[in-house]
């Protein structure tokens, strides 16, 4: 008889430790994310999001920077996920422009829990970004000889245009720095159809840069839309917005972290 309270004590101590256990793992769970992967779009290097990277360092965060070879877009997934690889734990996947593709494919990293879209294309499964383009045309697209192919196949934005198009609020000696300064890139990356579209199984912020002329501000709310992303509109922003509104962007990637696991 004497039996029972030692019975009982025992099952309630064992609920006590299995509710601190799993309290313990839920706080684990609710902590925001600290490693972000930043990656960059076509025609740039990743040096242009060190606006945002000293913001997000200061802030205690653990950045990493993909500098893709701009050669296909394999090749782009292929460099941003040798670097997830090297996350120790959940991570914001952040892309800016054609990077938005890249990430949209490589997001299905297990390391990713979120996404970030900075004035991004976000195509579907079968889906590539040149067709969606013209569904609804940017300034850029519609100007005769912005954008230049070489005779192998590689393109650039024209250096006379880039400061307007692509850098409207950058400072014009950055700016017209940035234009000759252009990694040249594959033609194909824009007409690839992606293979993954990991917004449809993570959550995603964007970023909709409301005077961008390389992408349709209207092409970027529809993405979003579609994805159900978490969407700020910073009106004015060129499509460099990562480099002109930096303190904006990198709040985006911290709500991101804060909230993508929960």
């Amino acid at each position: 008889m004497k039996l029972l309270p030692l019975v009982t004590a025992a099952m309630s101590l064992s609920a006590t430790l299995l509710a601190s256990s799993t309290a313990f793992a839920q706080s684990l769970n609710a902590e925001p994310v600290h490693n972000v992967v930043l990656v960059h779009g076509a025609w740039v290097d990743g040096s242009g999001w060190k606006p945002v990277y000293d913001i997000l360092t200061k802030d205690g965060y653990h950045v990493s920077i993909v500098q893709e070879p701009l050669t296909s877009l394999a090749d782009d997934v292929t460099a941003t996920k040798r670097v997830l690889g090297l996350q120790d734990g959940a991570t914001i996947l952040v892309g800016h422009s054609y990077g938005g593709s890249v990430i949209t494919e490589a997001g299905e990293d297990s390391h990713v829990v979120g996404l970030v879209y900075v004035a991004a294309h976000a195509p579907a499964v079968g889906e590539d970004e040149s067709d969606l383009g013209k569904r609804m045309p940017s300034v850029t697209a519609k100007q005769d000889g912005a954008v230049q192919t070489t005779s192998d196949g590689y393109t650039y934005l024209n250096p006379a245009d880039f400061p307007q198009d692509f850098a409207a609020d950058l400072p014009q000696q950055q700016a017209r720095f940035e234009a000759r300064s252009q990694i040249l890139t594959a033609a194909q990356v824009f007409t690839a159809p992606l293979t993954a579209a990991a917004w449809t199984i993570k959550p995603s912020w964007a970023i909709v840069a409301g005077a961008d002329k390389v992408i349709n501000p209207d092409l970027e709310r529809w993405y979003y839309t579609r994805a159900h992303s978490h969407t700020t509109v910073l009106e004015g922003a060129s499509h460099s917005v990562y480099e002109s509104r930096p303190e904006e962007v990198a709040a985006v990637i911290e709500d991101a972290a804060e909230h993508a696991v929960q």
